[in-house]
């Protein structure tokens, strides 16, 4: 079977389509509205770690072979084989961002970081593909 591998990157098109976007309407809400530099300064802040994903381009990805599950997020890796998973549990959260954890036959659960996750579906579809059982829970608050 062919490997299962997504690729992420920090520098992506729509990230840099919504900083012009927020910063055409700051520079809009103190030409037009003569808002407050502090506060336009202030709301600006809440932009940096955008920015610093468009500065940095750290890669983030997951890899999927028929023996082995590896991630990657910027300097943090990780690896188990597919023998030791007993599951894959699938967390759809209120914002409706999906969270994958990864619960082991043996020790502690492993939450697999956000950046390097591909499609849940794909993904599940690519577990199921190699006998990984998997869980999906809707909505949870954790």
């Amino acid at each position: 079977m062919t490997p299962f591998e997504f690729t992420s990157h920090g520098r992506n098109l729509r990230t840099a389509i919504v900083l012009i976007a927020v910063y055409a309407a700051l520079v809009a809400l103190v030409v037009v509205f003569d808002a407050s530099l502090w506060l336009i300064a202030g709301l600006a802040l809440t932009t940096l770690p955008a920015l610093w994903d468009i500065w940095s381009n750290r890669s983030a990805g997951l890899n999927l072979t028929d023996d082995t599950l590896l991630w990657r997020s910027g300097k943090r890796f990780g690896s188990i084989a597919l023998d030791d998973i007993e599951r894959v549990r699938f967390d759809a959260r209120w914002d409706f961002s999906v969270r994958v954890t990864v619960v082991p036959v043996s020790g502690k659960p492993v939450r697999l970081p956000y950046d390097a996750l591909p499609p849940s579906d794909a993904f599940d579809t690519a577990l199921k593909a190699r006998s990984v059982r998997t869980e999906r829970n809707p909505f949870s608050i954790l």
